[in-house]
């Protein structure tokens, strides 16, 4: 993964945690849901990247 994958990644993060917080201060479970959703699908690939950075030394 290069470089603008690591950011893509980092960027669904950040909305992702944005959508919680928009949710949880509007009641909006649905969007609150849909940040965590985005926060945890990010961190797979974060995941994913570390272990193809380890295979790559």
């Amino acid at each position: 993964m290069g470089i603008a994958d690591k950011a893509k990644n980092a960027a669904e993060d950040l909305v992702g945690k944005a959508k919680e917080v928009v949710g949880d201060a509007t009641d909006n479970k649905d969007l609150e849901a849909e940040g965590k959703k985005d926060q945890g699908k990010a961190s797979l690939k974060k995941a994913g990247e570390n272990v193809k950075d380890v295979f790559k030394k």
